[in-house]
């Protein structure tokens, strides 16, 4: 659930967002419950929902997103939405090296890590990132089976997808490019080039 500061007043509740989106209530409390829309629980034990929580959940569906909304979600938050990554390598030396630079170009960004495949979904579902930056050859579960679920399914938010891989064979890119990956790095890599990757698909200036 979204831990929001006590200053933003504005919120909606399942009804609410249900009459937003144009679905009917249950539909809303589904999304919420299911983990795909952020929401926080009153005392009363009712659904309340951000207006930035609602946009994003709206943006990433393709929904159109009411001018009221907007400025909702603007009027509502004073503080800059810091991106999530998720680097994601069992290369320990590579990983820690990788995102102790990154941090330093990215500063506004939350960077978590994962060292295999299995821990790479447990922090994807927790963390819900916006930027995936995958080894493909990972202990557990391999990367190409983490870029098909993420493709099918809601339930990792449908974050952008960034390969790192010492994998040469153009097959497995042309798998991770049908699966919606844009950026596609060989290893060795230089870490500025995905400071800029992670930058184009994040829009940050």
């Amino acid at each position: 659930m979204s831990k929001k500061s006590d200053e933003k007043s504005v919120v909606y509740s399942a009804l609410e967002v249900a009459r937003i989106c144009g679905v009917v209530n249950q539909t809303s409390i589904n999304w919420i419950k299911n983990g795909h829309l952020k929401a926080f629980k009153t005392p009363g034990g009712q659904f309340r929902v951000y207006p930035d929580d609602l946009v994003e959940f709206m943006k990433m569906r393709d929904m159109r997103i009411p001018e009221e909304l907007l400025a909702q979600c603007k009027n509502s938050s004073e503080e800059t939405k810091k991106i999530k990554i998720l680097f994601v390598d069992d290369d320990e030396s590579f990983n820690n090296v990788s995102v102790s630079l990154m941090q330093k170009s990215l500063p506004d960004a939350e960077i978590y890590q994962a060292f295999d495949g299995f821990e790479a979904g447990s922090m994807a579902v927790k963390k819900m990132p916006d930027c995936l930056i995958l080894d493909l050859s990972l202990p557990g579960v391999d990367g190409i089976k983490i870029c098909k679920t993420i493709n099918t399914s809601d339930a990792l938010g449908k974050p952008h997808i960034i390969i790192v891989t010492a994998m040469e064979d153009e097959e497995t890119e042309k798998t991770c490019r049908d699966l919606g990956v844009k950026y596609y790095f060989r290893k060795p890599v230089f870490i500025p080039e995905l400071v800029t990757a992670v930058k184009e698909l994040m829009s940050i200036e």
